[in-house]
């Protein structure tokens, strides 16, 4: 798909997927384990709508994370701990589009005051766009 699919809005970047919510994220879990992330949990927030009788469209957020891509942040700024571990939301919005969502990690350096990270958030940009572009199919 590449980059030009990414729309990039109040810190967060979207891009759009060809798949369903589930194929979507299952993609994105495999993806992140294959690339060495710790995946920490996978919340499916649709079915927990279900629990108390109320729809919410396919919704699923996966929580990874490296403590060598991670602990450089939080040492910068530890106030970047909120943020950690990062974080991508697969959803179906009212028109039948599938996004995966994520932090721009340029819009946490922002946010945080991180200094002297640039390389390491430079290679986190890539790879969650990486991550992002192998999981939304062509």
């Amino acid at each position: 798909m590449g980059n030009s699919s990414a729309i990039v809005d109040k810190g967060l970047i979207n891009r759009l997927s060809t798949y369903d919510v589930k194929v979507t994220a299952d993609r994105l879990e495999e993806t992140l384990k294959e690339k060495g992330m710790n995946v920490f949990a996978r919340i499916n927030h649709a079915a927990g709508a279900r629990t108390i009788d109320e729809e919410l469209r396919p919704t699923e957020l996966i929580i990874f994370g490296n403590p060598a891509l991670g602990t450089p942040l939080m040492q910068s700024s530890q106030s970047a701990a909120i943020d950690l571990p990062m974080k991508l939301l697969v959803w179906l919005d009212d028109s039948g589009k599938v996004w995966i969502t994520y932090n721009d990690p340029k819009y946490l350096v922002e946010r945080h005051g991180i200094e002297g990270c640039d390389e390491l958030i430079s290679k986190i940009e890539d790879g969650l766009s990486g991550v992002a572009e192998a999981s939304a199919g062509p």
